[in-house]
């Protein structure tokens, strides 16, 4: 059977996730891979997940197809660590993928610092709605979501059936925990965002990223203040 977002029922994503269930990360991007070729896109923020997740792919697929959302309000340190990674790994295709609006349009449109009034809508306009078109024609994408992030994350599985992008979300890391993530940065020496030394566990655009001090959900710096901990893209 060709495994698509059509032709898979609940039942084969659980016999994909019972086959899957005793494999590591790096057997799941070869299996993801083997299935899906050209046709899988992994989305990344450059996070401290998504470097792991770089090194991995460049294992399998040094030429894979990766998308950044390039709102034009991220950080100066996250274009810094994309530069890093294009040197690290040339061959692979780094997109940076831009709103249908400026942030001026935006304005015009939707009136100043949309993040603050309607951060639900400019989530939409420049990261929902650009990663709808990343992923026109592509049968599965690529997250580096782990179930120890937050409780809307606690129930991933390695495979998932995504209805917001009617496509197929593959999650190779959701057994791994922060210590992982970084045990793995620091033996293999992978570059990374500079903000997590400054308590930015997770990080998005720098209007509606803050630090996060001791113990906290790793979600908590994200919108802080309005309730929200998701972009949309995972929902």
């Amino acid at each position: 059977m060709s495994v698509s977002y059509e032709t898979l029922t609940e039942e084969h994503y659980q016999e994909l996730n019972d086959q899957l269930q005793n494999k590591d990360a790096l057997d799941v991007l070869k299996w993801a891979y083997g299935q899906f070729k050209d046709d899988l896109v992994y989305a990344c923020s450059f996070g401290a997940e998504g470097m792991v997740l770089i090194d991995l792919i460049s294992r399998v697929k040094p030429d894979a197809h990766i998308v950044f959302l390039d709102t034009n309000l991220h950080f100066t340190e996250t274009y810094d660590v994309i530069a890093e990674v294009r040197a690290k790994y040339p061959k692979l295709q780094i997109e940076m993928k831009q709103p249908d609006l400026t942030l001026a349009e935006q304005e015009e449109q939707h009136g100043a610092e949309l993040w603050k009034s309607s951060p639900n809508v400019c989530c939409r306009l420049r990261k929902i709605k650009p990663l709808e078109d990343a992923l026109t024609g592509a049968v599965a994408w690529l997250s580096g979501l782990r179930r120890e992030q937050s409780p809307t994350r606690a129930n991933t599985q390695f495979i998932n059936q995504d209805n917001r992008f009617h496509s197929i979300k593959i999650c190779p890391l959701i057994h791994w925990t922060w210590e992982d993530v970084w045990n793995y940065i620091r033996l293999y020496e992978l570059p990374y965002n500079k903000l997590h030394d400054q308590n930015y566990p997770s990080i998005g655009c720098a209007p509606c990223t803050q630090q996060v001090e001791g113990g906290g959900d790793s979600r908590d710096g994200r919108w802080s203040g309005t309730g929200k901990t998701e972009c949309g893209l995972h929902l």
